[in-house]
């Protein structure tokens, strides 16, 4: 029983980690990889893409009492490939075909037999990506870092 929890705790894991890099990445190279693909599967559109507001909550300090810190726009969508899995795609803001294609995706990561092309040819290089950009605007900031200092004055 331990391993099965363990298994499905790594799968969820796993696909917490695909849909947070669909959601996040860039729509052109989502359509890019999309059209890479080449034969895309028939769907079927079970919710089609909708957008709304979601309320974001946050914390001070990070362990404080949640607050409601505002409403944000999202899209969200769901999809079934043909014969194949259930695929849901939420990303912020109001990009419509984002979500379509981020729900597409993740149906077609949960299908055994394309999962492992797609994660190395479309998740992975999206990761890639985006740490590298993470790395390239943390070194922008630093480079404008200010380091203040306090002289202790004496008593006169």
């Amino acid at each position: 029983m331990s391993r099965q929890i363990s298994d499905l705790s790594g799968k969820i894991d796993q696909r917490r980690f695909w849909m947070a890099t669909l959601a996040k990445a860039a729509p052109a190279d989502l359509e890019q990889a999309w059209s890479d693909l080449g034969l895309q599967p028939a769907f079927t559109r079970l919710r089609p893409a909708e957008t709304g507001l979601v309320m974001v909550r946050g914390r001070i300090s990070g362990s404080g009492q949640p607050f409601n810190l505002g409403e944000m726009t999202m899209t969200r969508a769901a999809v079934r490939i043909e014969n194949g899995p259930t695929g849901f795609g939420h990303v912020a803001g109001r990009n419509a075909r984002h979500a379509e294609l981020a729900a597409l995706f993740d149906a077609l990561l949960q299908d055994p037999e394309r999962h492992a092309a797609l994660m190395a040819g479309v998740i992975r290089p999206l990761a890639t990506r985006a740490a590298d950009e993470k790395t390239r605007k943390a070194s922008e900031v630093a480079a404008t870092k200010v380091d203040f200092f306090t002289l202790v004055r004496g008593e006169d």
